[in-house]
């Protein structure tokens, strides 16, 4: 899966994966929901030094957040979310899998927040749900925790 490749609407910023994401969230947070005017966000998360900027270069804007900073990387131009940076932690991005080129190629691993899911939004029972967040050592695989320390630190 990796070298894949996305970008925002207009073409400005474009990026290229060298990997594939660590994981993928599928969040129905109601700020999730503010943010993209949608019902839910697929979000590949992904170190950022695995990101490499192809063209453009992504604006960042501090957005409104409950539970500390929320940054979310917008073309300069046409002001798609591209990717987005939570809690001060810049080592890790959240790519909106909806900028791929091919956003088929990836399908969450899990969906979160469901709480305040829209109710016609139907999951499948393959896929593990939790009403708020999870503990990520008991869900990610191995390779993705030890990547997900390795740019932590």
């Amino acid at each position: 899966m990796s070298g894949l490749e996305g970008g925002c609407a207009c073409g400005a910023v474009r990026y290229r994966l060298t990997t594939a994401p660590m994981f993928v969230h599928c969040c129905h947070c109601l700020n999730c929901q503010r943010q993209t005017g949608t019902a839910f966000v697929l979000n590949m998360l992904i170190e950022a030094a695995r990101v490499e900027l192809l063209d453009g270069t992504p604006t960042a804007v501090t957005v409104p957040r409950e539970h500390g900073l929320h940054r979310i990387f917008r073309c300069p131009t046409c002001q798609v979310a591209v990717w987005s940076e939570y809690g001060g932690r810049s080592e890790v991005l959240f790519v909106r899998a909806g900028t791929l080129d091919e956003p088929a190629a990836v399908s969450p691993d899990v969906h979160i927040y469901t709480r305040s899911k829209l109710p016609w939004v139907t999951l499948p029972a393959s896929v593990p749900t939790f009403a708020e967040y999870y503990d990520t050592k008991k869900l990610w695989p191995p390779e993705s925790l030890a990547r997900r320390q390795a740019a932590l630190g």
